[in-house]
Formats: C-alpha cells, structure tokens, sequence
C-alpha cells in the first residue's frame, strides 16, 4: 500500500484571478491610437487600455 498520497493544489481557472476577459468594438482609429502608446510605452495594448480605463472611472462625472 502507498505510504502516501499526494495531491496537488488546485490552479486558478481563467475568470478565477479577479480578471475577465471582454470583447469592445472599436473604430479603426481608436485602436491605432493605442497601438501608438502601446509601442511608444513598452507595454501591451491590453495593458493601455486597462491603464485609460481606471484612470478614466475616478475622473468621469455623470450629469443628471
């Protein structure tokens, strides 16, 4: 009989790390715009867009 078991931690699923992954349309522009500051900052489109968007909720005002 085996002295022991083991069993392995379970990895975090996609979705299951505090992201998710969506999907924006965007005009052609738009994404060569962050195309542009993507290459211009060394970082991922992704990584951009994610940058502008946080950036973007603390500053936005809803008016009524």
């Amino acid at each position: 009989m085996a002295k022991e078991i083991i069993i392995k931690r379970k990895t975090a699923r996609r979705g299951d790390d505090g992201h998710k992954i969506i999907s924006v349309r965007m005009r052609d522009e738009l994404v060569e715009r962050l195309d542009e500051l993507s290459a211009k900052t060394d970082r991922s489109r992704n990584e951009v867009i994610n940058l502008l968007l946080e950036a973007a909720v603390d500053i936005v005002r809803v008016e009524e």
